[in-house]
């Protein structure tokens, strides 16, 4: 047996808003990697930092 129901225009816009499974799923993966990028970055913008201190400190 089916049943039917009416969905008013707002019900049907946030309907469409909808994300689907795997697009919730790549956004959890994207914010979890996240923070080990910005660990990384700064890893490697440091060394190349600290390296430029010591360059110059070496040029005087």
């Amino acid at each position: 047996v089916e049943e039917g129901f009416f969905i008013g225009e707002n019900q049907l816009d946030a309907l469409c808003a909808i994300k689907s499974k795997n697009e919730l799923i790549a956004e959890v993966i994207s914010l979890l990697q996240s923070p080990a990028k910005n660990v990384v970055s700064a890893l490697q913008s440091g060394g190349s930092t600290i390296h430029g201190v010591l360059k110059t400190l070496s040029e005087r």
